[in-house]
């Protein structure tokens, strides 16, 4: 399956973009269970919205999901030219001058290894993330060598703990961090995203002010041409001494990037499966 990915990134590109159209067509009618974890992420988050809406971007965020998996065939594979040809890195990119110590806040939009390969590639600083490994060793190898793939970058395991990754920021090698996901709920704080309560690391906030780095937003969006990715201005007063006022902002910001793209988030995740309270997870 990964040599086939392989051979398919090199396909022209509108020709791939039209394969992710059919096998997001395929997955949403044959996994119920992860279409139902769609429907009930975009009911909770969009209720003014119809139900023909909410099939509508349901479909569509199976079709971006598709075509972000088939795109690493050629994120990966294809020659360095390729790749930044379809990678328009644009926006504050000043803000990552020098040696500032930054802490990038990369939501889990479905381009976000487009945005790390184009950070790693086009920018001449070395950047730092943190790695989960993959349950299949042969995925986990080749996810691994297509984030090593430019710059040299380096790659922390979640497992190591705080410590490597606060000393890599203080070297002033920008954290590529994505922390907006439903993660574990004892190092969590409940807060509200799209005003239902969700378990948030406040990771942002700790990270920024270990490293004593400021926090910079990117943004990546699929397009026509391959991915756009804007590099936001650093956010002002940020962190402070609030944990949680921190956190919260983090979700308000995260809601409006979200609201220009709704079915390009990652939705397929289960967002609100830890519960306050003892409430019933929605799904």
């Amino acid at each position: 399956m990964l040599k086939l990915l392989v051979l398919l990134g090199a396909l022209p590109l509108p020709l791939l973009r039209g394969l992710g159209w059919v096998l997001g067509g395929v997955l949403y009618a044959l996994v119920p269970s992860r279409r139902r974890v769609v429907q009930t992420n975009l009911a909770l988050c969009f209720p003014a919205w119809t139900q023909a809406e909410r099939r509508r971007q349901c479909f569509l965020t199976f079709v971006h999901f598709a075509q972000s998996w088939l795109d690493r065939g050629w994120l990966w594979h294809a020659p360095p030219s390729v790749v930044q040809a379809r990678l328009q890195l644009g926006g504050a990119l000043d803000a990552m001058a020098g040696d500032t110590p930054t802490v990038l806040f990369a939501p889990h939009f479905m381009g976000l290894d487009a945005a790390w390969t184009a950070l790693t590639q086009q920018m001449p600083r070395r950047f730092a993330t943190i790695y989960s490994p993959q349950l299949n060793p042969a995925v986990d190898a080749w996810v691994l060598a297509g984030r090593l793939r430019f710059g040299q970058p380096e790659m922390v395991a979640r497992l190591d703990g705080a410590k490597p990754i606060v000393a890599a920021v203080r070297r002033g090698e920008p954290l590529y961090l994505l922390p907006d996901m439903n993660f574990d709920p004892s190092e969590s704080l409940f807060v509200p995203f799209y005003g239902v309560s969700a378990a948030t690391v406040p990771s942002l906030s700790r990270f920024a002010k270990l490293g004593r780095a400021q926090v910079v937003p990117v943004v990546t969006r699929i397009t026509p041409q391959g991915y756009s990715i804007e590099v936001l201005p650093p956010w002002q007063d940020f962190p402070t001494a609030d944990l949680e006022a921190d956190t919260r902002r983090m979700n308000r910001e995260l809601q409006s990037y979200i609201d220009t793209m709704p079915s390009q988030y990652y939705w397929v995740h289960k967002r609100f499966k830890d519960r306050p309270n003892g409430e019933a997870p929605p799904y």
